[in-house]
């Protein structure tokens, strides 16, 4: 994948990162878009200003958990449909200065993220139920036209939203990535993102603001969300252009629900697997309760991850190969003469076969245990008809890892690539991890 060449690169190299959707919703525990779903008077809607006070926020807290997650950077939201900001802007009062809190969230944040060395991208939703000016419509996010005190006018709303972005961009010292969402408007002006680049250049913006020349909304990097872009997930071996998929840990609301729907923790490592094997970066959202802490069960969600990616990490961050097999039930990486197989499907049998591979690795290690796997290449009924072997990993302890994704180190003599179609001359097979050695009676192997 072609890198940008100057300091936006930190994307390729910090691969995982924590998603923070936290405002005034989280008051209500139901969605971040409480109001638009639930058709909330703006003037029922804002009074709950008054009511929020996150005394146990703690950004250190924070990022102690992402980073025990296995996090490198966080993306945090400015400011989400309800148009409530929170960081102390001068182009509104809608802000978190004024509630009861009356302390700086982002600045707090911020000072935690460049203390530690932690990138901070900045999320800021383009639609703003709440802002006078703003053209509520009725489209998806938006209220459903006027109400008494608005001024509808979008040349003074792009105003407002220049202004604001400026101070994202101006006092907060270094931001590394910037987030748009909700252009319902479908407006195109690419000088808001080069205001963005002349004054943060090592951020990142992704591709759902103003730049509609490349496609919709341009900028550096894709966004498929959830499940919604699974097609495009699923059918690349790798992405062609840079990716960073996003995911809640909780199938209802990225920002907090009392009621969660929280997904299970093998699904998540399913998902963060098949992103990052395929070359992209993961977002994983956690939605803080009104007073600022992290919900429990997200917590622990947080900690159980982190505990698998540490043993597994090396395998997702190598390059993408699973061009290198047919089998997609599971994605491949590589670094070098170690070759990577993650199982990023729930497995239906305890073996993996690598075809068109034939090659015997010189040892094939369980990530997430260290034991040995054992591996062989010999013929297997289903491929009679071929009349040779292709690398199969098997055994593998799968029922005893069933809430897990499951990754395989295989390091090779040489590199791990298919040799020409050559006559099998043997029986090939390893028991206990691919000794060096066992490869001299691989079938067609050629190093």
């Amino acid at each position: 994948m072609q890198r940008f060449g100057d300091g936006r690169d930190w994307f390729f190299e910090k691969r995982l990162g924590l998603f923070i959707h936290w405002g005034l919703y989280a008051l209500n525990a139901w969605h971040e878009q409480d109001q638009f779903r639930r058709s909330i008077p703006k003037d029922e809607y804002t009074a709950q200003v008054g009511l929020f006070n996150p005394v146990a926020f703690d950004p250190d807290a924070w990022l102690d958990l992402a980073e025990e997650a296995g996090m490198q950077y966080v993306c945090f939201t400015t400011k989400h449909i309800d148009g409530f900001c929170m960081w102390d802007t001068a182009q509104t009062p809608y802000n978190i200065m004024n509630t009861p809190y009356r302390r700086d969230i982002l600045e707090m944040l911020a000072e935690a993220c460049h203390r530690r060395d932690f990138p901070l991208c900045l999320y800021y939703s383009i639609v703003d139920m709440n802002q006078p000016n703003y053209p509520n419509q009725g489209r998806s996010y938006e209220r459903s036209g006027p109400e008494p005190g608005d001024e509808p006018d979008l040349g003074k709303y792009l105003a407002f939203l220049r202004a604001q972005v400026r101070e994202l961009c101006t006092r907060y010292g270094e931001i590394s990535g910037f987030w748009w969402d909700a252009n319902v408007i479908r407006h195109c002006d690419p000088s808001i993102n080069q205001m963005i680049r002349a004054l943060q250049p090592n951020a990142v913006i992704n591709d759902r603001g103003f730049d509609c020349a490349t496609g919709f909304g341009g900028g550096d990097f894709g966004t498929p969300e959830r499940d919604y872009n699974e097609g495009q997930v699923d059918e690349a071996t790798a992405f062609a252009r840079p990716t960073e998929a996003c995911q809640a840990v909780g199938a209802q609301s990225w920002g907090y629900r009392e009621d969660e729907d929280y997904f299970t923790d093998r699904y998540i490592m399913e998902s963060i697997a098949k992103v990052l094997a395929k070359g992209g970066n993961y977002l994983l959202n956690v939605g803080p309760k009104a007073d600022g802490a992290f919900p429990d069960e997200a917590a622990g969600i947080l900690r159980r991850i982190g505990k698998w990616y540490r043993q597994v990490e090396e395998a997702l961050v190598a390059e993408p190969a699973s061009h290198l097999v047919e089998n997609r039930d599971v994605v491949l990486t590589q670094r070098g003469n170690k070759l990577y197989v993650i199982l990023h499907r729930p497995p239906t049998t305890d073996a993996v076969l690598l075809k068109p591979l034939n090659v015997m690795p010189r040892s094939a290690k369980l990530l997430n245990t260290g034991e040995d796997v054992a591996c062989s290449t010999d013929l297997i009924p289903a491929l009679h008809d071929e009349g040779k072997g292709y690398l199969r990993l098997h055994n593998l302890p799968v029922n005893e890892h069933t809430g897990e994704v499951l990754a395989v180190r295989l390091e090779f003599d040489g590199e791990p690539i298919s040799p020409p179609e050559r006559e099998p001359r043997g029986r090939g097979t390893s028991e206990g991890g691919c000794p060096t050695g066992a490869a001299e009676t691989d079938a067609g192997v050629d190093h």
